[in-house]
């Protein structure tokens, strides 16, 4: 076990690129490469799970740790490791995959080969952002991220995938150039790109103060873009609408969300704290922006597409309100997010699937002839508007009452708001798909409730919002030994809400 936990951050990084070598090696024949890509996920899934059991609660800085010298000049080294922060966002990623495979398992017909190798690669790319903390290993992860999905969204898309494609390629690539030329420009003034390191000298303030402030923003735009953050969401309604479901659900807002947490925060908490004020006010128009279009929206994916983005920005005004509640807050609304999404696209999708539109007006009534889809939908949509004792309720309840506590009573206030208006939206899509009069397409279709495969996806989504909703101390513990930035050089919002500093020297809580 002991040898195990040595390698266990490379074997979680391996095994989905050696499912996606094999499926490209082998022919495409029927369920083949799906049966491959499913074994594939699951050997992977089992394989995170190893992390939270055997990570250490309470002990501050990177676990299972792993640096070994890659190239000596520059100097990039293989170096991974994980924390409170990142470690059930890798279980996360693991859950999600063999679900996304289950989804894709009689919706994808064509190419199989190409899809699931393409989505094995894709789920190795976010692993890497997740565990690497050598700023040259995670941008070439970073950037892997975005190849599979542009080249699925382009193939798989349900209308107009190339134009998605296109869009989402563009909109997230654009920033990466900034990005990159920031990290090359600290490490031509520390010499190092390991980010423990990058964290002390930065802490130190040997760096000029003036070119820190547009490093950090170069990295901010980067991350502001892939979660999204107001007004950069011009992407996201026609990729929710065009991509595959599988990946759709394991990507949204994940990788963005970390990374402002690891390496913006993180790395550079003075220069958060200076454009914190604007983030928040950028989060709170996002959040009742999204859910004023998600009100007004008749095709369901489109619907979801704006949810998600209120949602997101709800976590993003957990992040920059800098507050210790907010932050546990908004990590565990982002597991939260990623298990009723989930739920929500698989269920979307099956109806789709079944009476062949996407368009809210179509139905009505569809509770007698898919009872046991419509019961999964409507615990899918309480999760999601914070029903008590659902899983919802835990992050949103954290990120308000310390927005309301330890930022302004105002942004708190419009925050509720928002989430208020998010609870219209989703009652409405429930009363209006399954409890209105019935509609021509629900009496004449010949739409088939769960099938075994699909129940298989959805009961373990289910529980976990139950029991993430009852025992969120299974995930706060473990969430809270995450590594901190250095101290902030001066009083912020947080002395108001906790008489302890928001972090102290060293990284350590």
């Amino acid at each position: 076990m002991a040898y195990l936990s040595e390698s266990i951050l490379t074997y979680i990084l391996l095994a989905p690129l050696v499912g996606a070598i094999l499926i490209a090696l082998l022919p495409d024949r029927g369920k083949l490469p799906a049966w491959i890509g499913l074994l594939t996920t699951l050997v992977t899934f089992l394989l995170t799970l190893h992390l939270p059991a055997h990570f250490m609660v309470g002990q501050h800085g990177f676990q299972f740790e792993i640096n070994r010298t890659w190239i000596e000049n520059p100097a990039i080294s293989y170096h991974v490791g994980i924390d409170g922060l990142s470690v059930w966002f890798v279980a996360l990623v693991g859950l999600l995959a063999p679900i996304g495979i289950l989804v894709s398992w009689n919706v994808i017909q064509k190419r199989r080969k190409v899809f699931y190798a393409l989505f094995l690669v894709q789920q190795t790319a976010m692993f890497g952002v997740f565990l690497s903390l050598d700023l040259i290993l995670f941008y070439g992860f970073w950037e892997l991220s975005l190849v599979p999905m542009a080249i699925l969204i382009a193939v798989y898309g349900r209308k107009d995938g190339p134009r998605a494609a296109l869009k989402f390629f563009l909109f997230t690539f654009i920033p990466s150039a900034p990005f990159l030329v920031a990290i090359l420009w600290l490490y031509a003034h520390t010499g190092s790109f390991n980010f423990s390191d990058l964290q002390m000298l930065i802490a130190s303030g040997s760096l000029p103060a003036g070119a820190l402030f547009w490093v950090a923003l170069a990295f901010l735009f980067a991350f502001t873009v892939k979660v999204p953050v107001f007004p950069l969401h011009g992407w996201l309604a026609d990729t929710f609408s065009e991509a595959p479901v599988a990946l759709a659900m394991v990507v949204a807002g994940k990788l963005g969300l970390y990374s402002m947490l690891r390496f913006h925060i993180g790395l550079f908490p003075v220069q958060a704290r200076a454009i914190a004020p604007l983030l928040v006010a950028l989060a709170v128009i996002g959040l009742l922006y999204g859910a004023c279009l998600a009100l007004v929206q008749r095709d369901f994916w489109r619907l979801l597409a704006f949810a998600a983005f209120s949602h997101l920005s709800l976590i993003t005004l957990g992040i920059y309100g800098l507050t210790f509640t907010g932050w546990d807050g908004a990590i565990y609304q982002v597991l939260n997010h990623g298990v009723v999404d989930a739920a929500l696209f698989l269920l979307l999708a099956i109806l789709e699937m079944r009476f062949g539109t996407s368009q809210i007006a179509a139905y009505g009534g569809l509770a007698r002839k898919v009872p046991q889809t419509a019961t999964f939908f409507v615990i899918a949509s309480l999760a999601m508007i914070g029903l008590p004792m659902l899983n919802g309720f835990v992050g949103e309840f954290l990120i308000l009452s310390s927005t309301f506590i330890g930022v302004s009573h105002s942004w708190a206030i419009a925050a509720t708001v928002g989430v208020i208006l998010g609870a219209a939206y989703m009652l409405w899509l429930v009363q209006r798909i399954f409890y209105g009069p019935e509609e021509a397409l629900a009496l004449s279709a010949d739409g088939k409730d769960l099938r075994p495969v699909e129940q298989l996806a959805l009961w373990p989504l289910a529980a976990l919002m139950l029991v993430m909703g009852l025992a969120p101390s299974l995930w706060l513990p473990t969430i809270e030994s995450r590594t901190g930035p250095p101290t902030f050089r001066s009083a912020s919002a947080l002395s108001r809400f906790n008489s302890s500093p928001v972090v102290q020297v060293g990284g350590q809580q």
